[in-house]
């Protein structure tokens, strides 16, 4: 098998997947449209749902996630890009303003106060500074015409926009209440959803980041 044909099998594989878990995820966030505050995540976070800041920021950043994991999926089919550019623009604006001005800050907020100790939330504040870095950055590449550049940031930017999915598979797949410690086996889950994610983002990288990577203008 060469390479080019691994790489669109692992694509399809990986477009597939990330659909059929945003999916799942929507199921599980339509459970906190009651505004209850004791079902699912809520029920761990109790020292904190009396606070409408934090809160505020939870259900800004559960009812936005799916949009930008969803988005991100139609921005990396060639066909689409060449009978859709402008299309492709406009929903590329909507994905890198969500994570931007809604979930980088939400999410730093939520950090402060995630689960699994200082090693989750140092995992969650790194991640949040290199989603909102890969994001920039691949926002000003395009603004400078280098596309490859572009490509590569924006898979590094979805790859920790879908942290939360490969988060939620670990966990479901490996935790055990009777084996695990909870606080412990979040806060690595947290660094191990990034590293997985990065790893698989690394993949598909087009080319290695150069201030020498081709330029031109779209």
């Amino acid at each position: 098998m060469t390479k080019s044909l691994g790489i669109r099998i692992a694509k399809v594989i990986a477009v597939f997947s990330v659909f059929i878990f945003s999916i799942l995820m929507l199921k599980t966030i339509s459970q906190y449209t009651s505004l209850n505050k004791t079902v699912g995540f809520l029920a761990f976070k109790q020292q904190v749902v009396n606070n409408p800041y934090w809160m505020a920021f939870f259900y800004i950043h559960i009812f936005s996630i799916t949009l930008c994991l969803l988005v991100g999926l139609t921005q990396f089919s060639p066909q689409f890009l060449r009978e859709n550019r402008r299309l492709h623009t406009i929903i590329g604006k909507v994905y890198v303003y969500n994570i931007l001005m809604i979930n980088v800050p939400a999410c730093f907020v939520l950090g402060l106060f995630s689960n699994g100790g200082l090693i989750g939330i140092t995992g969650f504040l790194i991640q949040d500074i290199l989603w909102a870095y890969f994001t920039v950055i691949a926002v000003l590449s395009i603004k400078k015409g280098n596309i490859i550049r572009h490509k590569n940031f924006m898979i590094l930017s979805y790859a920790v926009t879908t942290t939360a999915i490969t988060f939620r598979i670990i966990k479901n797949l490996f935790y055990d209440e009777k084996l695990h410690d909870y606080e412990l086996f979040y806060g690595m889950n947290v660094w191990l959803a990034l590293i997985i994610n990065l790893l698989i983002a690394s993949y598909f990288l087009k080319k290695p980041f150069s201030s020498n990577a081709p330029s031109r203008r779209s």
